[in-house]
């Protein structure tokens, strides 16, 4: 059954007086009206879905929740992600799945008029081996109280959506004359004392001198390097002006997500190239995956997934080298 066009003048009901730009409202009618061609369904097993939670700042930008990763977790500890997990069994589908996780890491409620959905995206191949499903929702509620799981989170913040689409940091954008206001750089939250801040807390403009990436400062705000994966992979990375904090630039599977959103909402290219000369698309990596790397491949045909890949039971598909690394 085909999913119910998401209505932003019916959901879009702030708490708070929150102006919307042209340009915001624009993006959120093009991620309301994304819609992902085929996906041939990957194992359960190897499956996971993080969450791509829109607001609205301030002054009417599109902002996209992040998180600082536990500096205690066995794996990408400390990094800056968006919040999400592997398939659990109870998921009834990944968009669940996003939501769950979210919950559990952030407190954002799983309730859809609060937090409606805007679109799924495209699939991309994690370097752990895992298919992750990105989910794009709006928040809504600006009174919904993040609670953060100590274990998991160790900080809340914001960035700019449509900086991900930019080589300079977002308080070097140009804005049109009726948008020349600053935009702002919500001030982040911090775990465990996160209860007592407010969603709104994120809207609020910080005024913060030096918070943002500075163009005086050396480091650029937008990098990339290209790697080897069995197939040239382009990894971006993009401050996020809380370096001095701790706080890691959002690089690698996190960045790709956030340019592809970007790209579709916005309806343009980033200022930079996006993919390595070469580089094989999300749909291709995946598939290649699929048939030759042993983790994916024995996970397809344990769950009877492997003619649609065109795996043959006790070998491989289309032979190659593997390319599932990132």
């Amino acid at each position: 059954m085909p999913r119910t066009r998401t209505s932003l003048l019916k959901f879009h009901k702030p708490a708070l007086s929150t102006p919307l730009k042209d340009e915001t409202r624009r993006c959120l009618r093009n991620l309301a009206q994304h819609r992902r061609g085929h996906v041939t369904p990957a194992p359960r097993a190897r499956s996971a879905a993080v969450l791509v939670a829109l607001f609205v700042g301030r002054w009417g930008d599109l902002h996209v929740l992040l998180s600082r990763r536990s500096d205690s977790l066995s794996s990408y500890a400390g990094d800056t992600a968006l919040p999400g997990g592997k398939v659990d069994p109870q998921d009834k589908s990944l968009e669940d799945t996003a939501r769950r996780e979210a919950f559990e890491e952030i407190g954002l409620p799983r309730d859809k008029l609060r937090v409606p959905l805007l679109c799924t995206l495209e699939p991309f191949l994690a370097r752990n081996k895992l298919v992750v499903t990105p989910v794009v929702v709006l928040i809504t509620d600006q009174t919904l109280r993040p609670i953060l799981n100590d274990a998991e989170v160790k900080t809340l913040f914001s960035h700019p959506l449509r900086s991900f689409l930019e080589e300079v940091p977002p308080n070097a954008l140009p804005h049109s004359p009726s948008e020349a206001r600053p935009l702002e750089h919500p001030e982040s939250i911090q775990s465990p004392d996160s209860q007592s801040g407010l969603v709104a807390e994120l809207i609020a403009e910080s005024n913060t001198p030096g918070r943002h990436h500075s163009l005086e400062d050396d480091t650029p705000y937008h990098t990339y390097r290209d790697i080897d994966g069995g197939s040239p992979i382009r990894m971006h990375s993009f401050l996020t002006g809380r370096e001095g904090e701790g706080v890691k630039p959002v690089y690698g599977l996190t960045s790709a997500i956030l340019i592809h959103c970007a790209q579709i909402g916005y309806a343009r290219p980033a200022a930079f190239q996006v993919q390595a000369p070469g580089q094989l698309s999300n749909a291709q990596r995946i598939a290649h995956a699929m048939r030759n790397d042993p983790v994916l491949r024995d996970a397809a045909l344990a769950e009877g997934l492997g003619r649609v890949w065109g795996i043959q039971s006790g070998g491989r598909g289309r032979r190659g080298p593997l390319r599932s690394r990132l």
